[in-house]
């Protein structure tokens, strides 16, 4: 789906277009109805690059197949939540958990220790297992624990690992509160963790979960307007897109610079 045309009379920010792997916008789901995703695609589908089914909402919901396949007619991945995936490891279910995926058509799975203190060399069998079904995997790193501390060079070790176990995206953990993994218990954003997962020394592309307008601003800021955001309400696509651009006073002083400089 192309983005739709836009005024010329402003200088903002550039954006990458679909498919890519920069300035991927991941949306978090809690359980919205057939309709209003396809309300939701028909609109602002060409910004939204991946819809995730947050936590275990997947698994109770009967059109599910159906939000699939619409997700996909928009070029948008389709992911079940991290936590689901958890869930099957508790219950000696993975397998189980693959089939399922697989049978109704996720593009993607997404692999985290967060919500079960699932061991790290477990984490990395899951991706590969993942990978060898074909499922692109999306690697999250920290704990959705707020007593659990995050330590840089953890993280940037955990993501080497799980890159090298096959996982195609890093996923930095910051829940749909954004209190916890990548931010402090007020939201602020831990810059330590950004700046090991982007020196980890892996190719693949970090995606930062950023719920609240003011860390998405601070990563746009801070990371350029093509920075990878996820667990964005389905009702900021649009909101995000023109934080992206400079279009709002979070962003409009650094992003306006940018664009004007080349």
């Amino acid at each position: 789906m192309p983005i739709p045309e836009s005024p010329r009379f402003l200088r903002t920010a550039a954006r990458t277009t679909k498919p890519r792997r920069l300035g991927i916008t991941h949306v978090i789901d809690p359980g919205t109805p057939l309709a209003g995703i396809e309300a939701l695609v028909e609109a602002h589908g060409a910004f939204v690059d991946v819809w995730k089914s947050g936590f275990g909402t997947a698994y109770v919901d009967a059109a599910i197949a159906s939000k699939i396949e619409l997700l996909q007619a928009h070029d948008i991945k389709a992911c079940p939540g991290g936590t689901l995936l958890e869930a099957a490891w508790l219950q000696g279910r993975t397998e189980a958990f693959f089939d399922w995926a697989g049978g109704l058509g996720f593009d993607c799975v997404e692999v985290s220790r967060g919500a079960t203190g699932l061991p790290a060399a477990a984490k990395r069998d899951l991706i590969v297992g993942a990978r060898a079904r074909g499922f692109e995997v999306f690697a999250e790193v920290g704990s959705k624990d707020p007593r659990h501390e995050a330590v840089p060079h953890e993280w940037a070790e955990e993501a080497r690992r799980d890159i090298d176990s096959g996982a195609s995206w890093l996923v930095a953990e910051g829940r749909e509160s954004g209190t916890v993994g990548l931010y402090t218990a007020d939201g602020l954003v831990r810059a330590d963790l950004v700046d090991a997962l982007e020196g980890a020394g892996t190719d693949a592309p970090v995606v930062y979960e950023a719920p609240r307008r003011e860390q998405q601003a601070w990563l746009v800021n801070h990371l350029g307007a093509n920075v990878n955001l996820a667990n964005i309400s389905r009702d900021e696509i649009l909101a995000v897109e023109a934080l992206r651009r400079g279009l709002r006073s979070d962003t409009l002083r650094t992003r306006l610079a940018a664009a004007c400089s080349t």
